[in-house]
């Protein structure tokens, strides 16, 4: 865990590799994280280019709570499942056609390579 107050790994279940995604996102400390919120941070990973991944989120949203990633369970989990889907489906639909999303959201369309 970081000494560092400030640092983003000092949120429980974040480390080295989400500090870096989230500078890249251009959030750059634990308070910016917290000021933003779950939600709105997850978006400005995707906006950046990070893969979704409902269980990166999830780790998030318990982190920020101060809960271990893996106390997420039954409804809570299916709570955050729509919200998840809600932040993918807003994120795919920026700067594309409605076909081009509803095709990859099929898995019809190859992935352009980072």
């Amino acid at each position: 865990m970081a000494t560092d107050p400030l640092a983003i790994s000092s949120i429980p279940n974040l480390g080295p590799a989400s500090e870096a995604a989230f500078a890249k996102a251009g959030i750059h400390s634990a308070q910016e994280l917290r000021a933003l919120g779950a939600d709105e941070a997850y978006l400005r990973l995707l906006q950046s280019g990070a893969a979704p991944h409902f269980i990166g989120y999830y780790v998030i949203v318990m982190g920020l709570q101060g809960r271990p990633w893996n106390d997420c369970k039954g409804a809570e989990k299916a709570a955050l499942r729509v919200r998840f889907d809600a932040l993918k489906a807003q994120n795919q639909s920026k700067g594309r056609s409605e076909l081009d999303a509803a095709l990859d959201f099929l898995g019809v369309i190859e992935r352009k390579p980072r």
